[in-house]
């Protein structure tokens, strides 16, 4: 589980996430993606509905009204440097990290493993 909730501080991986600025615009620029949105949106998308099916039967996840109003506050503060879809995605894990829904740690080792796909 989460060590300790800090909701107005950032969690070092995702601190990393905001310092690597690896932005869905700029790294489909580099690449010469032309589609606007992420590969990673669905997949977002999806976990954020199965999240608030899960508040709904009782789960530690925020259900779909608390969900947004976190992620709207860290959007627009802690990660106000990194566009939409971005924000919502590191909101949305902050917010996990927050309730222990996710452990910091185990976030860190999944975006480690990420990174090494996508860099082989």
């Amino acid at each position: 589980m989460s060590t300790e909730a800090r909701p107005d501080d950032v969690y070092p991986p995702l601190a990393e996430v905001v310092e690597r600025d690896q932005v869905w615009p700029r790294m489909a620029a580099e690449y010469g993606v032309t589609n606007l949105v992420p590969p990673w949106k669905t997949s977002l998308d999806g976990l954020c509905d199965a999240l608030d099916r899960a508040a709904d039967n009782g789960c530690a996840a925020p259900g779909a009204v608390e969900r947004r109003d976190e992620e709207d506050r860290l959007a627009a503060s802690l990660y106000a440097e990194l566009p939409y879809p971005e924000n919502q995605l590191v909101a949305l894990a902050h917010t996990l990290l927050d309730r222990g829904v996710i452990d910091e740690r185990e976030l860190a080792e999944r975006m480690a493993a990420v990174r090494a796909r996508l860099e082989a």
